[in-house]
């Protein structure tokens, strides 16, 4: 079973469009988005129609819950700032990220065991929740427990990496981040996204047994810089783009 995993689109087209025609040529199974399709680019509308044409699964990042507070309360969204790209999105594309799930669980069942693989976007207890690299083992271990976790794939912090925790003497945890496609943090311009590779001697007791893909896929960011520069949004949002900070 190969699952295609991407997050974090934030209505670059081209970015999304290189991704498809890359991901078109990997003999997936299975495709998932981890959310965040809208803010920072002028193209949320095409973004979410090309996401809903395919009949990807989706789930809600803290960019898509913005919208409908943002459109509701702020009377300043059509000016030159950051919220102008709320803006943008039509009231079809505000009724489509209003209904988006916060979660996706799959089960596998293997020869001897079941994998439970928990899909999330900041983390299992929220949206806006950023699960590192770093962050302190214990917690993480917790927090999988708590969501009957064996595998937890994350986006949000547009940095990616595949962590592997000891539990016990026998069994391991695998934490996810499959970066971003159209925002990058990590220095690289280029989009990521994530094949998780499982099959039926998949198991939580033997760390090797469950591999992931990182992708790079170059695009036009050039294109979509001038984009925003050419746009009501910032400048530096533009600049985030070329240097994927």
């Amino acid at each position: 079973m190969r699952i295609a995993l991407f997050s974090d689109i934030h209505a670059n087209l081209p970015a999304l469009e290189a991704f498809f025609a890359d991901v078109a040529t990997r003999n997936t199974d299975a495709i998932y988005c981890l959310g965040d399709l809208v803010g920072y680019n002028i193209w949320p509308n095409e973004v979410i129609a090309e996401i809903r044409k395919r009949g990807i699964a989706t789930l809600a990042g803290n960019h898509d819950l913005k919208v409908k507070k943002l459109v509701t309360t702020d009377q300043t969204l059509g000016e030159p700032g950051k919220t102008y790209a709320y803006h943008l999105i039509d009231e079809a594309g505000r009724q489509y990220l209003s209904t988006l799930p916060a979660h996706i669980r799959l089960e596998f069942k293997m020869i001897d065991e079941a994998v439970n693989i928990v899909l999330a976007h900041g983390s299992t207890r929220s949206v806006d929740e950023y699960v590192l690299e770093d962050l302190d083992e214990t917690y993480v271990l917790e927090m999988m427990a708590e969501a009957n976790a064996d595998i937890l794939c994350i986006g949000h912090s547009h940095k990616p990496y595949h962590r592997i925790l000891k539990v016990g003497n026998q069994q391991f945890r695998h934490v996810i981040n499959i970066g971003s496609v159209g925002k990058p943090k990590d220095g690289n311009p280029a989009g990521c996204y994530v094949i998780l590779n499982l099959d039926m001697t998949s198991s939580i007791t033997d760390r090797d047994s469950i591999t992931v893909e990182f992708i790079r896929v170059a695009y036009d960011v050039e294109q979509a810089a001038m984009a925003i520069e050419q746009s009501l949004l910032p400048d530096e949002f533009a600049d985030r783009l070329r240097k994927a900070y």
